[in-house]
């Protein structure tokens, strides 16, 4: 039997619909079984037939989508986290907890993994799912102490010649007087600089949010990558809304704007790959997604260490200085 999904983001209403009505034509199907084969033979066609027609319905929808659409889909309760891409991704895990100076940032998980029969270093923003996990992530918006963690994994993964592997999930790092009290900027900025020089293969992927310097913070690699529906920006589409328009009731020509999804981010050379997701996003097949993931973590890695180990960092420095750079036309 098909499962309705527990989630419904707005243009995804007559898929919804559609699939409530294979679900009911697949229990007349499973009624009908025990009676007259005539009948039975009947409404299995039509539910292949249905089935048909659904896929070609998310197919379209999903290739039409506009920029803010594509965001709504980034932000979805049910899209997978890092801790989800964790089991779908890692033979093992264990995790390395805190920054040796405050304490335990839940937005930001590190630790030892096995990827396929690679031993890496990961590293990920974690959002939470229940409110209370949220909270304790602060949604996915990392302290300072969040990004001193990831830079002392970091350094270990050098030490061990492992190499380091970012998932990036978030809207921004935490705006907080704290955070800015215990050097919010400051730490972000050694992290830029210090992943520049980090000397091991460094593969970075934005698997939903994006933004600003707390995308950064975890995102100077040698392979920088989007999921299909993921976003990236310097702001998120309300702050740009809000700065520009005065009012976050015009993020969706925000987004526009902004060109922060995956083709646009692509199309001006700020990533070197979209990785596909299942069909209708990822968080309508977390397996598919993970398999997806995984498979460009480990053919990204291969990639980087056919190269010569010694151009490794004049290569990362190279791939950054040029992003921004432009020809005035005539």
């Amino acid at each position: 039997m098909a499962k309705i999904p527990n989630y419904r983001l707005p243009f995804e209403a007559p898929i919804v619909e559609m699939e409530a009505r294979l679900v009911e034509l697949e229990e007349r199907y499973t009624s009908a079984r025990t009676g007259e084969e005539s009948a039975a033979n009947e409404i299995a066609e039509q539910v292949r037939r249905l089935r048909r027609e659904l896929i070609g319905l998310i197919r379209t929808v999903y290739a039409n989508l506009s920029p803010w659409e594509s965001i709504r889909v980034a932000r979805c309760d049910a899209r997978p986290q890092t801790r989800d891409y964790l089991t779908l991704l890692c033979d093992q895990f264990i995790e390395l907890h805190g920054d040796r100076a405050v304490g335990d940032d839940q937005a930001i998980v590190t630790g030892l993994a096995h990827v396929g029969e690679r031993k890496v270093m990961l590293i990920g923003h974690q959002k939470g799912k229940t409110l209370a996990e949220r909270q304790a992530a602060n949604f996915g918006c990392a302290h300072p102490e969040g990004y001193r963690k990831a830079m002392l994994k970091m350094r270990l993964a050098e030490k061990l010649k492992l190499p380091i592997v970012c998932l990036i999930d978030t809207p921004g790092a935490y705006p907080g007087i704290g955070a800015e009290e215990r050097g919010q900027a400051l730490v972000i900025a050694e992290n830029l600089r210090e992943m520049s020089q980090i000397n091991t293969p460094i593969v970075c992927v934005v698997i939903g949010e994006g933004g600003s310097g707390g995308a950064l913070g975890i995102g100077i690699g040698d392979r920088v990558a989007m999921l299909e529906h993921a976003w990236y920006s310097v702001i998120s589409p309300e702050g740009c809304a809000t700065i520009l328009w005065k009012g976050a009731e015009h993020a969706p020509r925000a987004a526009e704007a902004l060109r922060m999804t995956s083709r646009e981010v692509l199309k001006m050379g700020i990533i070197d790959d979209v990785v596909s997701e299942p069909l209708g996003g990822a968080h309508r097949d977390h397996r598919e997604a993970g398999s997806n993931l995984k498979s460009y973590i480990l053919r990204a890695l291969n990639d980087i260490e056919r190269q010569p180990r010694e151009e490794l960092l004049d290569r990362r420095y190279a791939r950054f200085r040029k992003i921004g750079v432009f020809t005035e036309g005539d």
